[in-house]
């Protein structure tokens, strides 16, 4: 287990049925806000092990995670039966690119998740760098129902501690619900409601555009940026769009 590093779950919340954030101490972990680390439990002689973004920036304790149980994830039924001072297992070493130090300044940064896919960008927004950086800042944070728009009191503080410079944009596609938009993001890019929604353009050089979700909406998303003369940024050839799939 010497890649391993045990912590004790000192705090586990459940937003749904399926919606779970874990709140671990554990030994300092080096990361930058955007990144992710391993969690995992024994099973057996080895480590049963999944990818999990840090929700809290890197200067915040204890460390926070957010996930979804799978009917047939074998670590995620585990998790979700965690109680405050057992034992997890957490990797030594921060990976990922969906980090800042990745992405080129602009005047407008916007932060385009799906589902548990906010946890990466929660860790950012708690962290100076998008407020030294980028003039204009916006959240959109979609899912299928309502009840699945978590973290809106963290959110509500964001919009209070950074007023005139922050906002978040909910979208909610099977159910009609009250202040979000419906639908898909591709969708509100293309038809301009997302732009009008967060009052501010969304177009290229202006604007740095980080996506984090699953594969088929990072797909249709870098379709529809396209439409707006966006590319993915590359080190070697710069653009607007940086992205992660996030299951």
């Amino acid at each position: 287990m010497s890649q391993w590093t045990e912590g004790r779950i000192v705090a586990h919340k459940q937003w749904t049925e399926r919606l779970f954030s874990l709140s671990v101490e554990a030994e300092d972990i080096p990361y930058e806000a955007g990144q992710f680390i391993k969690l995992a439990l024994p099973a057996g002689d080895q480590m049963l092990a999944r990818a999990y973004s840090f929700v809290n920036p890197p200067h915040e304790r204890p460390y926070e995670f957010y996930y979804v149980t799978l009917p047939d994830g074998p670590l995620t039924q585990r998790l979700c039966r965690l109680a405050a001072g057992e034992a997890l297992f957490l990797s030594h070493r921060a990976a990922g690119f969906l980090v800042l130090s990745e992405v080129p300044d602009a005047e407008h940064l916007w932060l385009l998740a799906t589902g548990t896919g906010i946890a990466p960008f929660l860790s950012i927004l708690g962290s100076d760098t998008p407020w030294r950086r980028y003039r204009r800042v916006v959240l959109v944070h979609a899912v299928r129902f309502a009840a699945e728009l978590t973290y809106r009191d963290l959110i509500a503080s964001l919009r209070a501690r950074h007023e005139g410079r922050f906002d978040a944009v909910s979208i909610v596609s099977r159910e009609r619900a009250e202040g979000a938009l419906a639908g898909r993001i591709p969708q509100a890019i293309l038809d301009g409601r997302l732009e009008t929604a967060a009052g501010i353009g969304l177009s290229a050089p202006g604007s740095q555009v980080m996506v984090c979700g699953n594969p088929a909406m990072v797909t249709d998303t870098v379709h529809a940026l396209a439409e707006r003369g966006m590319k993915k940024h590359r080190r070697r050839s710069p653009g607007q769009i940086t992205v992660e799939n996030f299951w």
